[in-house]
Protein backbone atom coordinates (compact mmCIF):
# COMPACT_ATOMS: atom_id res chain seq x y z
CA UNK A 1 0.00 0.00 0.00
CA UNK A 2 2.63 2.51 1.11
CA UNK A 3 6.31 1.82 0.50
CA UNK A 4 8.15 1.43 3.77
CA UNK A 5 4.92 1.58 5.76
CA UNK A 6 5.81 -1.24 8.12
CA UNK A 7 8.98 0.56 9.12
CA UNK A 8 6.99 3.72 9.81
CA UNK A 9 4.39 1.85 11.86
CA UNK A 10 6.89 0.63 14.43
CA UNK A 11 9.27 2.12 16.95
CA UNK A 12 11.99 0.42 18.96
CA UNK A 13 11.11 -0.33 22.54
CA UNK A 14 12.95 1.46 25.34
CA UNK A 15 14.66 -1.81 26.23
CA UNK A 16 15.87 -2.25 22.68
CA UNK A 17 14.23 -5.67 22.42
CA UNK A 18 11.82 -6.24 19.55
CA UNK A 19 9.50 -3.60 18.15
CA UNK A 20 6.42 -1.90 19.51
CA UNK A 21 3.59 -0.77 17.29
CA UNK A 22 3.19 2.96 16.88
CA UNK A 23 -0.59 3.23 17.13
CA UNK A 24 -0.69 6.93 16.30
CA UNK A 25 1.23 6.39 13.09
CA UNK A 26 -1.02 3.48 12.16
CA UNK A 27 -4.22 5.48 12.64
CA UNK A 28 -2.95 8.59 10.82
CA UNK A 29 -1.81 6.49 7.87
CA UNK A 30 -5.09 4.61 7.83
CA UNK A 31 -7.05 7.83 7.30
CA UNK A 32 -4.62 8.94 4.59
CA UNK A 33 -5.19 5.58 2.90
CA UNK A 34 -8.99 5.82 3.22
CA UNK A 35 -9.03 9.24 1.59
CA UNK A 36 -6.54 8.28 -1.14
CA UNK A 37 -8.48 5.13 -2.02
CA UNK A 38 -11.88 6.84 -1.72
CA UNK A 39 -13.11 4.24 0.78
CA UNK A 40 -16.53 5.05 2.19
CA UNK A 41 -16.89 4.82 5.96
CA UNK A 42 -20.60 5.12 6.63
CA UNK A 43 -21.06 3.79 10.17
CA UNK A 44 -19.09 2.51 13.15
CA UNK A 45 -19.02 -1.07 11.92
CA UNK A 46 -17.55 -0.02 8.57
CA UNK A 47 -14.85 1.94 10.43
CA UNK A 48 -14.02 -1.15 12.48
CA UNK A 49 -14.07 -3.38 9.39
CA UNK A 50 -11.88 -1.13 7.21
CA UNK A 51 -9.35 -0.48 9.96
CA UNK A 52 -9.17 -4.20 10.68
CA UNK A 53 -8.52 -4.99 7.01
CA UNK A 54 -5.82 -2.32 6.94
CA UNK A 55 -4.15 -3.70 10.06
CA UNK A 56 -4.19 -7.29 8.84
CA UNK A 57 -2.63 -6.22 5.57
CA UNK A 58 0.19 -4.32 7.22
CA UNK A 59 0.96 -6.06 10.50
CA UNK A 60 2.35 -9.48 9.69
CA UNK A 61 3.04 -11.57 12.75
CA UNK A 62 0.18 -10.12 14.80
CA UNK A 63 -3.36 -11.35 15.34
CA UNK A 64 -6.03 -8.74 14.64
CA UNK A 65 -9.43 -9.62 16.10
CA UNK A 66 -12.78 -7.96 16.69
CA UNK A 67 -15.00 -7.74 19.78
CA UNK A 68 -12.76 -9.87 21.98
CA UNK A 69 -14.01 -10.19 25.55
CA UNK A 70 -11.50 -8.90 28.08
CA UNK A 71 -11.52 -12.35 29.72
CA UNK A 72 -9.47 -13.63 26.77
CA UNK A 73 -6.52 -11.71 28.19
CA UNK A 74 -5.01 -11.74 31.70
CA UNK A 75 -7.22 -9.18 33.44
CA UNK A 76 -6.96 -8.81 37.20
CA UNK A 77 -9.61 -6.18 37.87
CA UNK A 78 -13.12 -5.22 36.79
CA UNK A 79 -13.36 -3.02 33.70
CA UNK A 80 -15.96 -0.46 32.68
CA UNK A 81 -16.63 -2.36 29.43
CA UNK A 82 -16.27 -6.02 28.51
CA UNK A 83 -15.52 -6.19 24.78
CA UNK A 84 -12.64 -4.62 22.87
CA UNK A 85 -13.45 -3.23 19.41
CA UNK A 86 -10.08 -4.21 17.91
CA UNK A 87 -7.43 -6.31 19.64
CA UNK A 88 -3.93 -6.69 18.23
CA UNK A 89 -1.61 -9.18 19.88
CA UNK A 90 1.42 -11.37 19.34
CA UNK A 91 1.08 -15.15 19.37
CA UNK A 92 2.30 -15.45 22.95
CA UNK A 93 0.31 -12.33 23.99
CA UNK A 94 3.45 -10.68 25.29
CA UNK A 95 2.38 -7.68 23.19
CA UNK A 96 -1.25 -6.67 23.53
CA UNK A 97 -2.88 -3.61 21.98
CA UNK A 98 -6.48 -2.41 22.14
CA UNK A 99 -8.34 0.17 20.04
CA UNK A 100 -11.82 1.49 20.83
CA UNK A 101 -13.72 3.16 18.01
CA UNK A 102 -16.54 5.68 17.83
CA UNK A 103 -18.32 7.04 14.75
CA UNK A 104 -21.54 8.67 16.05
CA UNK A 105 -24.18 9.59 13.47
CA UNK A 106 -27.34 10.39 15.41
CA UNK A 107 -26.60 13.63 17.22
CA UNK A 108 -26.90 13.39 21.01
CA UNK A 109 -23.63 15.30 21.16
CA UNK A 110 -23.11 15.59 24.93
CA UNK A 111 -23.98 11.93 25.56
CA UNK A 112 -21.72 10.80 22.74
CA UNK A 113 -18.91 12.90 24.20
CA UNK A 114 -19.48 11.16 27.52
CA UNK A 115 -19.17 7.82 25.73
CA UNK A 116 -15.82 8.98 24.29
CA UNK A 117 -14.62 9.53 27.85
CA UNK A 118 -15.93 6.11 28.87
CA UNK A 119 -13.78 4.56 26.16
CA UNK A 120 -10.72 6.44 27.41
CA UNK A 121 -11.39 5.06 30.89
CA UNK A 122 -11.67 1.55 29.46
CA UNK A 123 -8.33 1.97 27.72
CA UNK A 124 -6.78 3.20 30.98
CA UNK A 125 -8.01 0.07 32.71
CA UNK A 126 -6.60 -2.25 30.05
CA UNK A 127 -3.25 -0.46 30.18
CA UNK A 128 -3.21 -0.95 33.95
CA UNK A 129 -3.88 -4.66 33.32
CA UNK A 130 -0.76 -5.16 31.24
CA UNK A 131 -1.71 -4.07 27.71
CA UNK A 132 1.28 -2.68 25.84
CA UNK A 133 -0.60 0.29 24.41
CA UNK A 134 -4.25 1.26 24.04
CA UNK A 135 -6.05 3.93 22.03
CA UNK A 136 -9.39 5.58 21.36
CA UNK A 137 -10.23 6.69 17.82
CA UNK A 138 -13.23 8.96 17.21
CA UNK A 139 -14.48 9.87 13.73
CA UNK A 140 -17.27 12.45 13.36
CA UNK A 141 -19.23 14.05 10.54
CA UNK A 142 -21.07 16.73 12.56
CA UNK A 143 -19.54 20.11 13.42
CA UNK A 144 -21.10 20.32 16.94
CA UNK A 145 -18.66 17.69 18.18
CA UNK A 146 -15.72 20.06 17.71
CA UNK A 147 -17.28 23.53 17.37
CA UNK A 148 -20.29 25.34 18.84
CA UNK A 149 -21.57 28.26 20.88
CA UNK A 150 -21.18 26.53 24.25
CA UNK A 151 -17.78 25.60 25.60
CA UNK A 152 -19.02 24.78 29.08
CA UNK A 153 -19.45 21.42 30.81
CA UNK A 154 -18.51 18.43 28.73
CA UNK A 155 -18.24 20.58 25.59
CA UNK A 156 -15.07 22.27 26.87
CA UNK A 157 -13.01 19.12 26.49
CA UNK A 158 -13.79 18.67 22.80
CA UNK A 159 -14.44 22.23 21.56
CA UNK A 160 -11.98 24.32 23.52
CA UNK A 161 -9.35 22.54 25.63
CA UNK A 162 -8.81 19.49 23.40
CA UNK A 163 -7.92 17.25 26.30
CA UNK A 164 -9.80 15.01 28.73
CA UNK A 165 -8.91 14.61 32.39
CA UNK A 166 -10.17 14.37 35.94
CA UNK A 167 -13.81 13.74 36.82
CA UNK A 168 -16.09 14.08 33.79
CA UNK A 169 -19.76 14.28 34.80
CA UNK A 170 -22.70 12.81 32.94
CA UNK A 171 -24.16 15.71 30.93
CA UNK A 172 -27.83 14.65 30.59
CA UNK A 173 -30.54 12.48 32.13
CA UNK A 174 -31.52 11.77 35.71
CA UNK A 175 -27.88 11.22 36.72
CA UNK A 176 -26.71 14.53 35.23
CA UNK A 177 -24.08 16.08 37.47
CA UNK A 178 -24.09 13.03 39.77
CA UNK A 179 -22.64 10.14 37.80
CA UNK A 180 -19.11 10.69 36.57
CA UNK A 181 -16.10 8.98 35.01
CA UNK A 182 -12.78 9.55 36.74
CA UNK A 183 -9.68 9.57 34.55
CA UNK A 184 -6.25 9.13 36.12
CA UNK A 185 -4.30 10.70 33.28
CA UNK A 186 -4.49 13.88 31.21
CA UNK A 187 -4.94 13.12 27.51
CA UNK A 188 -4.34 15.79 24.89
CA UNK A 189 -5.59 15.39 21.34
CA UNK A 190 -6.19 17.36 18.15
CA UNK A 191 -8.95 17.17 15.58
CA UNK A 192 -7.63 16.20 12.15
CA UNK A 193 -9.28 16.23 8.75
CA UNK A 194 -10.53 12.89 7.42
CA UNK A 195 -11.93 14.24 4.15
CA UNK A 196 -15.55 14.76 3.13
CA UNK A 197 -16.20 17.19 6.02
CA UNK A 198 -15.16 14.52 8.53
CA UNK A 199 -12.74 14.92 11.40
CA UNK A 200 -11.10 12.47 13.74
CA UNK A 201 -8.98 12.44 16.83
CA UNK A 202 -6.98 9.76 18.58
CA UNK A 203 -6.00 9.44 22.22
CA UNK A 204 -3.28 6.95 23.05
CA UNK A 205 -3.12 5.68 26.63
Amino acid sequence: MFEGLKELLTIKSSKGVGLLLNLKEIVDRFFVYVEAENIEIYNEFSLQHELGIFLRGELGGYFVQFERNVSYFPINSKTIKKEIDISIFSEDKSERYAIELKHPLNGQYPEQMYSFVKDVKFMEELKENGFTKTAVVVLVSDRPFYEGRSNQGIYKYFRNEYRVYGNVFKPTGVMKGKEYISLKGIYNFSWKSAGENKKYFMIEV
